[in-house]
């Protein structure tokens, strides 16, 4: 895992590639944000890298199965383990937490405790939009690492229908009939339930953020 497709000396990021959609579009905004990004299909390759990526679209337990069957879960977990920054996105993002109301019985990572659960009835269902980010916690005046350099309040993009609980690890909210979790940050984990390669000036600021991170490990 040298070299990436445009060259890039960055640090090498492995995209999780589990069989679960077309992940060129976030291997490309890596890649224009400086890291040497590539998909990956291969267990064996993620050890090289300097940080790794979980996407994921569709359903939960489409998702949790395939992740599982392709050999990449376990040298996931390891990566988390090992401290190796790690990102997870929409349904990875979904996929750190115990398990999802849209699967029941299928079990996620755990890295974090909680179950997803649906978007309040009241509002339309997926939320397909932007959405502006509210940072939460005690350190709400300053910016959580994965927001640095993006301004108050960032918009982002959003499609999904679940969201994990709001927890000690969530450092950012999205309001969508009420507060709903739209992004962690706990030691080298970060996950964003918002889709940071269709966010335009905020997605890439986060990404950027994220291979800062990884450049640094």
């Amino acid at each position: 895992m040298s070299r990436d497709r445009s060259g890039s000396s960055g640090p090498k990021i492995a995209v999780l590639d589990y069989g679960i959609g077309n992940l060129r579009s976030a291997e490309k905004a890596l890649q224009h944000v400086g890291a040497a990004a590539r998909l990956v299909t291969d267990p064996g390759e993620v050890a090289s890298a300097d940080a790794v990526v979980l996407p994921g679209v569709g359903a939960f337990g489409a998702c949790a199965r395939a992740l599982r069957d392709s050999g990449l879960e376990q040298v996931a977990r390891q990566a988390i383990a090992a401290g190796v920054p790690f990102l997870a996105v929409c349904i990875g993002f979904q996929l750190l937490y115990d398990g999802s109301d849209e699967s029941p019985g299928v079990a996620g990572l755990g890295v974090f405790s909680g179950q997803v659960i649906p978007l309040a009835p009241s509002v339309k269902h997926p939320q397909m939009q932007w959405n502006q980010l509210d940072v939460i916690g005690s350190n709400s005046s300053v910016a959580p690492a994965p927001l640095r350099g993006l301004g108050d309040k960032p918009w982002v993009y959003f499609v999904h229908s679940y969201a994990p609980p709001v927890g000690a690890e969530t450092v950012a909210v999205c309001d969508y009939g009420g507060a709903v979790a739209a992004l962690v940050a706990r030691e080298n984990v970060w996950g964003a339930q918002f889709h940071p390669e269709k966010s335009g000036r905020s997605g890439l600021g986060l990404l950027a953020n994220f291979v800062a991170l990884a450049a640094a490990a």
